[in-house]
């Protein structure tokens, strides 16, 4: 029996789609109006289901609160899968337009910064197991201090970004005593344009205990980021630099102001839903019913210049009724409670034309 025959009508699809892009990788960005595409998506929580003995990682265990078991385990990357791919398919070009030149609508993201990931073995099972086997993704990630184990990471696809360079940027706390953060991730590569490529991935602190005492914490973040970014440009002053993820802050507050000062331009502040005259989203976070955004994307100005658009992915898969009115990200858990949902972020997706 043919492998072909074996598979789905489904993975078929699939197959065809990423043998198209991979067609394509010898030819110009231009040629085929496929922008190069980056997502950052905080996926709440994905953790496996076995312990980690140097880390408090408890309430995801089978017999804990949460009763996170392997089949919810599954289904929370399939679901995450399932995002990723989904970040590919709104390319915002007018499907003849696509046809005349080539080209095709689907296109998975080249880059995807990702937030809330245990370990090195739960982005094993998203890129070798789940939903995303057969994009091709690699990926790079931290080994955090973070008492709870909580990670990020960076998907890319080796087709269209030949990574160079990687590491963990470690965060001091801000004061003796206060609990270790997450790593910052750093990683260099060339875009199949040519373009070196420098991002900073980013888990900034919660506002556990409140957003005043929490607030150092965040600031201290900034000021490492400021100082990485400082560093990148005293060796390429042209450098092209993305700096996304979850800030844990507004575009008000001061850890995003003090970056926006250091000639970076938040690019995400007025993005919205993608579906937003449907579901009028307006943030990737939404809380006691107003949607707002901690998570942020800044470029230097040499990217810049090159946005094509900027927007929320807010399909309606990935969204629940909300009882103070509209609709609310569908999370995996509220409380302790399963939800059976995805996350309670949504992904950003910035288009770039390199």
């Amino acid at each position: 029996m043919s492998v072909l025959y074996k598979m789905s009508t489904h993975h078929i699809i699939r197959l065809l789609c990423l043998l198209t892009i991979l067609s394509a990788g010898t030819c110009r960005a231009e040629d085929y109006h496929v922008p190069f595409t980056f997502a950052e998506y905080n996926c709440e929580n994905l953790f496996d289901c076995v312990h980690d003995s140097l880390k408090n990682d408890h309430e995801f265990m089978p017999d804990a609160e949460r009763h996170w078991t392997f089949s919810r385990y599954w289904k929370k990357l399939n679901n995450i899968g399932r995002v990723i791919q989904q970040c590919g398919e709104n390319m915002r070009e007018p499907a003849d337009k696509l046809r005349t030149s080539n080209a095709y609508a689907y296109h998975l993201p080249d880059l995807v910064a990702l937030c809330e990931v245990e370990n090195d073995s739960t982005m094993l099972m998203l890129t070798h197991a789940s939903m995303l086997k057969g994009a091709g993704y690699r990926y790079v990630m931290t080994n955090s201090p973070d008492h709870r184990g909580i990670d990020v990471a960076l998907l890319y696809n080796p087709l269209t970004f030949r990574l160079t360079e990687h590491h963990s940027i470690r965060i001091s706390p801000p004061e003796k005593g206060m609990m270790p953060t997450r790593d910052l991730l750093y990683a260099k590569g060339a875009a199949r344009s040519g373009d070196t490529l420098h991002i900073i991935a980013v888990h900034a602190p919660s506002r556990s205990g409140g957003q005043v005492a929490s607030e150092p914490y965040r600031l201290t973040v900034a000021q490492r980021i400021i100082q990485t970014v400082d560093s990148i440009r005293s060796e390429a002053p042209q450098a092209c630099i993305i700096i996304a993820g979850d800030f844990n802050d507004y575009s008000r507050d001061k850890s995003l102001r003090l970056i926006g000062n250091d000639s970076l331009y938040e690019v995400s502040e007025s993005a919205v839903g993608f579906n937003h005259s449907i579901t009028d989203v307006t943030g990737t976070y939404k809380y006691g019913g107003e949607w707002n955004s901690l998570d942020h994307i800044f470029l230097s100005r040499q990217l810049n210049d090159r946005v094509k658009n900027c927007y929320i992915l807010d399909n309606e898969w990935m969204l629940e009724k909300d009882s103070q009115g509209g609709y609310k990200p569908f999370r995996t858990f509220r409380g302790p409670l399963y939800n059976k949902g995805v996350s309670d972020h949504l992904p950003l997706v910035l288009h770039l034309e390199l």
